[in-house]
């Protein structure tokens, strides 16, 4: 039977970002053994995605990056732009086929780090530790054994809520014929997209070059489209809003984030943690995850090194997370239009600090500027509506 200090179940970004963090710990602290269990090819595989987040300067994984920006671009519903230079933060996007080569690069000359390919079938506490019943690619079963297990895998349902919306979107990585007149800027937010009812819609481009983008069509919304009317969407945008024409699709990405106020458990038994979305770590009113990621694994780590048990701590403050709840509610019962009110926050608020809101990492003064910015009276009846709410079950997306 194998065995090890620490499994890490999964290997998309939390598990490898835990695996590396694992791997070169602070000078003189423990390295612990490592079990890092992928799921063979198939259905549990995670798909190829990317993955956008901001920093300051240079990062742990720049060498994965495919492209940073500082100056971002948004266009409200009535074509207004507003840009600005979010210096001294760069935003980045790192391709997930890109991210797990860096990773795997440096966990190949680890000693202490085991990469397994099965499915995990259960996770079974036993005395001081878990035994985890798994079967390899050749379909022949085989048990684990660790003291500590950290599972990333994407949870079957979501947790009870007040509010869940999705964020869904469908994105063409694309070569254009003419070249993109501002590759050095993101458009973060293309608001002049059809507003659905309720939630909020709007177009996405990263320039990766002259002639290469990733250009997406997002929604906030309670239900996700069809593969056609994300097409028939992103063709709406690219040619009739945009104005590209001959564009070369190479390659698409589509996705599903759970927007929601339910509470995450971070750990489902003594030895057993949940990390990364299926931990708490996506930002309920924007879907992004990566950063907190590294946050959450970060404190992980620094407490096996330490010798304390590793919970994972909250990836968002309380405050981020009941102002997401209010914002949330706000949508989704229709008491404010999506599109205007983003838009409108772009306007009031420098997007060096509006992202740094996003991120939790602003004081109280600067969270209640944000608050004063937005329509107040829809969003106090939101905030009173949430008291009496129930919380709902909603299936995994």
């Amino acid at each position: 039977m194998l065995e090890a200090d620490v499994a890490i179940v999964g290997a998309g970004a939390a598990g490898l970002s835990l695996a590396h963090r694992l791997a070169y710990p602070a000078t003189g602290t423990h390295r612990p053994s490592v079990l890092l269990i992928s799921a063979p090819p198939g259905p549990l595989r995670p798909p190829r995605r990317t993955w956008c987040f901001w920093e300051r300067g240079r990062g742990r994984f720049d060498a994965a990056v495919t492209a940073a920006w500082q100056h971002l671009r948004v266009h409200t519903p009535i074509g207004q732009k507003i840009e600005d230079n979010i210096a001294p933060l760069r935003y980045k996007m790192i391709a997930s086929d890109n991210f797990e080569a860096f990773i795997d690069h440096y966990l190949a000359q680890s000693s202490t780090i085991c990469r397994i390919e099965a499915s995990v079938e259960a996770i079974e506490g036993i005395s001081n530790g878990v035994h985890l019943h798994t079967r390899t690619a050749e379909g022949y079963p085989e048990t684990l054994r660790a003291r500590w297990v950290f599972d990333s895998r994407p949870l079957g349902s979501l947790p009870a809520a007040r509010t869940t919306l999705l964020q869904h979107f469908h994105g063409w990585f694309v070569h254009t014929e003419q070249p993109i007149s501002q590759p050095d800027v993101v458009d973060l937010m293309d608001f002049r997209t059809p507003q659905p009812p309720r939630g909020l819609s709007f177009g996405y481009i990263l320039p990766t070059g002259r002639h290469h983008a990733l250009v997406e069509y997002t929604e906030f919304s309670a239900q996700t489209l069809s593969r056609h009317e994300y097409e028939a969407a992103l063709h709406h945008y690219t040619k009739d809003i945009l104005g590209f024409s001959n564009l070369q699709i190479v390659s698409t990405e589509t996705g599903v984030i759970p927007m929601t106020d339910g509470v995450f458990a971070r750990q489902t038994a003594p030895s057993v943690f949940r990390i990364g979305a299926a931990g708490g770590a996506t930002r309920p009113s924007t879907g992004y995850t990566f950063a907190a990621i590294q946050r959450q694994t970060a404190a992980v780590a620094d407490a096996l090194a330490r010798g304390r048990t590793p919970l994972p701590p909250p990836a968002h403050s309380a405050r981020s997370r009941a102002m997401d709840a209010v914002m949330l509610r706000a949508l989704a019962s229709g008491r404010v239009d999506g599109a205007a009110f983003f838009a409108h926050l772009f306007t009031q608020v420098p997007m060096e600090r509006l992202l740094r809101f996003l991120d939790g990492r602003t004081r109280l003064t600067e969270d209640l500027g944000v608050g004063f910015r937005t329509p107040v009276l829809p969003m106090l009846r939101s905030a009173a509506e949430l008291t009496h709410l129930p919380r709902r079950s909603f299936p995994g997306p």
